[in-house]
């Protein structure tokens, strides 16, 4: 798939996504997936999550960052190792390592993680998917 056959809002909302403006991501995003009836509607779903996390990760909330880092991550697996023009498997383990030392933490509310900002995962769009 060429990156000029994806849907314009997918990809300003990627563009917001890496631009770190991740709640205007998530309300464009969630236009996308009201909209779809397809098997990209979880995938959607899992970038909304993504996007909702590292907002609540940046705004302290690690309870809900937490949370929805989870549930982001379930939706998205299925799709990997490559979706819709991008590789969603190195997407993931960045995410991991983004969120490695508060999922580390168990259950507790960590006063000392924060949000890193060197660790935090771009989505990177090819003009096609490798064979």
């Amino acid at each position: 798939m060429q990156t000029t056959d994806l849907p314009d809002r997918y990809l300003r909302a990627i563009r917001l996504f890496n631009d770190r403006e991740f709640f205007d991501c998530h309300d464009v995003l969630e236009e996308l997936w009201t909209e779809t009836t397809s098997e990209e509607r979880q995938f959607y779903q899992g970038l909304i999550q993504a996007a909702v996390a590292l907002f609540h990760f940046g705004n302290g909330n690690l309870g809900g960052a937490r949370k929805l880092y989870r549930s982001s991550s379930q939706y998205l697996e299925p799709y990997g190792p490559w979706y819709m023009g991008f590789d969603v498997a190195a997407f993931l383990e960045d995410f991991d390592r983004c969120f490695a030392e508060l999922v580390s933490a168990g259950e507790t509310y960590p006063a000392d993680v924060v949000l890193r900002e060197d660790r935090i995962p771009r989505i990177e769009l090819t003009g096609s998917q490798p064979v």
